[in-house]
């Protein structure tokens, strides 16, 4: 039975986004009563106000230098452990996303009912609903190519990745990568035999931004489709 929640979202430079990203995560943490819930910043090699912003959210901060979102994702988690001192890892739920997303009321709500169904992670999907970042077609073919069909979606998401702490720590945690760190870990937890549901029924809003926090992520991916557009009009 889940008896803590974590919340970590890693951050560079993001003053900007995230006021609403936190006030969303909030309302998501209040939609648990009785369940105590931790959500850290993990500033990470910022030149901006990220912390203080942060702070000044609701949020408590840890400060990173490293540049990299793996180790600012396994940075925060280190955060909520100390945090959730005595308790058993398998009674704490860890829920990870980005700055620049924002997650429904029922977003933690869903995943601890399904840690208490037994699954020890979920992963779920993401969706775009301002594509004015992007030229006209680019939305059209992401759906198509996104969309999975009957049964299991094949998708990863750091933006929207839950896991119980126990499965986190056996399957050794993030990888110091600068990008994949969520691909890394749910092969980790796959290949040390965790339960992992993936379903839409999980589902968040991400930006469609140019500008990127990570190497090959998902503006990189939405550029490669842009790529694809261009070349397809040619």
């Amino acid at each position: 039975m889940i008896r803590s929640v974590g919340v970590i979202v890693p951050a560079r430079d993001e003053e900007d986004l995230l006021p609403s990203c936190v006030a969303r995560l909030r309302r998501a943490a209040w939609a648990l009563p009785g369940l105590p819930v931790h959500l850290v910043v993990v500033a990470d090699a910022c030149r901006d106000r990220t912390a203080r912003v942060a702070l000044q959210s609701g949020a408590a901060v840890a400060v990173i230098g490293a540049g990299n979102v793996g180790t600012a994702r396994a940075a925060g988690i280190r955060e909520v452990l100390r945090r959730t001192g005595p308790l058993d890892p398998a009674d704490v739920w860890l829920a990870t996303t980005d700055a620049d997303t924002h997650v429904p009321v029922s977003w933690l709500r869903q995943q601890v009912r399904y840690a208490n169904q037994g699954w020890d992670a979920v992963a779920g999907t993401v969706q775009v609903t301002d594509w004015s970042a992007r030229r006209p077609d680019v939305p059209s073919l992401f759906r198509q190519r996104y969309e999975a069909g009957p049964g299991p979606h094949p998708h990863v998401h750091g933006a929207n990745l839950g896991f119980r702490a126990s499965a986190y720590l056996a399957a050794g945690g993030f990888a110091e990568e600068p990008n994949a760190e969520d691909h890394a870990l749910v092969a980790a937890l796959t290949a040390t035999g965790s339960r992992i549901l993936r379903t839409d029924a999980v589902r968040v809003v991400t930006s469609a931004r140019r500008s990127t926090r990570t190497p090959h992520g998902f503006s990189h991916y939405l550029t490669e489709l842009e790529g694809e557009a261009d070349a397809a009009s040619a």
